[in-house]
């Protein structure tokens, strides 16, 4: 296929000539957040099990510390045992300790569970990020990407429906269902990944074959901490999160505090559940090969102006535009956010980049609701300038720290060897540095 017809190709293309281990990472995925049940019903497992509102309080802080601390960790072991490993590793571990939390007598013992479920449930996604990276064509990744992110949005936003059906018949068919669905992603990874970090060109080396020592990661995350426009993007990435979540935490606050009945804010969440789902695909078509670092911005821009327009006192109205301005955000910088960091990374460290930048997004999402609903409790409406203000920031940082891929960045004293040499300027990217040098690719 030549690079027009690539850059051309729509989303049933995409899927039909994506590799059989790339279908398999969207579909498992999807099988496993369908049956992601515990974190959306945890509060009321704990208070029926006589806990009280503090404890349960508790229990899902340390459920959601333990996937930060997951998603750095799913990048390191991506990057030294492989990405078939890794996920299977992740989803058998948050069946067992799904189970555990179920069958734990002691408050202690159940917490120590919640957060080693925590980290082994996310654990897999930047394995999962990491193969699609490998085994797709640059042209393709955001598309990709963005099938993936349309796994995730739809199961989540089905499971908690299977949930509530499984909790009226028990507690414990909650927990055992989340447990089998993954097992379902783990047994749909033993079978159909490749066993070692497999290339584009879809060779695979054998997992079980020992690596040589100049092959294994070096620097770990101090390497993803040296690249100082790398971490501007993580900057974007963070605030993004922070700001992103406020839908959640402050936007039902806001609603009821206007006089709207909750059905509005009800509304409000679907509107932008209808946009992400039925619209993201198709304008990334669209948007897939245009210039990261401009869809980023663009996707920041919108997503911090559309938060803004909640403080305009206009009713209604100003509310449905604002969800429908934010939206847009998601679906036009989501997929292209989610897919610079394998772009972004050295081979050899793509697991750490792509785990630092979904522990960010985690980091946010979990301080972002406290830090909202304190900062509403303390200003009232104008709360939505500062979400702008932040968005603003985000927007700076992502402009100074995604890189284009026209351009290699390299450290100062380690310019590129005469000898390197081509006869073809391709798409290299590496940022790891601040000085800009010419990018040939070998023959």
């Amino acid at each position: 296929m030549s690079s027009d017809g690539a850059r051309s190709a729509g989303v049933w293309e995409t899927w039909r000539e994506a590799p059989v281990p790339v279908r398999a990472v969207i579909v498992g995925l999807l099988v496993n957040r369908l049956g992601t049940f515990v974190q959306v019903f945890l509060v009321l497992y704990l208070t029926h099990r006589g806990f009280s509102n503090t404890d349960a309080g508790i229990g899902l802080g340390v459920y959601g510390a333990g996937t930060v601390l997951g998603l750095l960790v799913g990048g390191g072991l991506t990057d030294r045992i492989g990405s078939r490993r890794t996920i299977v590793l992740s989803m058998a571990g948050s069946a067992v300790l799904t189970l555990a939390v179920l069958y734990a007598s002691q408050f202690w013992a159940i917490l120590a569970a919640l957060a080693l479920l925590g980290a082994f449930a996310q654990v897999y996604r930047p394995a999962s990020a990491n193969l699609l990276a490998e085994m797709v064509p640059d042209e393709r990744q955001v598309m990709v990407f963005a099938m993936l992110r349309l796994a995730q949005n739809v199961g989540a936003t089905v499971a908690p429906l299977f949930g509530s059906l499984l909790l009226a018949a028990s507690y414990s068919l909650l927990f055992w269902g989340e447990a089998i669905a993954a097992l379902v992603y783990a047994v749909i990874a033993y079978m159909t990944l490749p066993g070692g970090r497999p290339s584009k060109a879809g060779d695979a080396a054998e997992e079980d074959a020992p690596r040589d020592a100049a092959h294994e990661p070096s620097g770990g995350y101090r390497a993803v901490l040296a690249d100082g426009r790398y971490l501007l993007f993580l900057l974007a990435f963070l605030l993004n999160s922070l700001i992103y979540v406020q839908y959640l935490a402050v936007l039902p606050l806001s609603v009821r505090a206007a006089g709207h009945p909750t059905f509005v804010y009800g509304a409000l969440v679907a509107l932008n559940g209808f946009i992400v789902i039925a619209c993201e695909l198709p304008l990334t078509k669209k948007t897939q090969n245009w210039p990261a670092r401009a869809v980023g911005v663009a996707g920041l821009a919108l997503l911090a102006g559309g938060l803004a327009l909640y403080w305009v006192p206009l009713g209604i109205a100003a509310l449905v535009l604002a969800t429908v301005v934010w939206s847009l955000g998601e679906i036009v910088g989501g997929p292209t956010m989610f897919a610079y960091p394998a772009k972004a990374a050295p081979e050899r460290l793509r697991g750490r980049y792509l785990g630092s930048a979904h522990a960010m997004f985690g980091l946010g999402s979990a301080l972002g609701p406290v830090l909202g609903v304190e900062l509403w409790h303390a200003v009232g409406r104008p709360v939505w300038l500062y979400c702008g203000a932040i968005g603003l920031v985000a927007v700076l940082a992502a402009r100074a720290g995604i890189v284009e891929k026209s351009t290699t960045f390299v450290p100062a004293d380690n310019k590129p060897s005469p000898s390197h040499s081509g006869n073809e300027n391709t798409a290299v990217m590496n940022t790891r540095g601040d000085v800009p040098v010419a990018a040939e690719d070998n023959a």
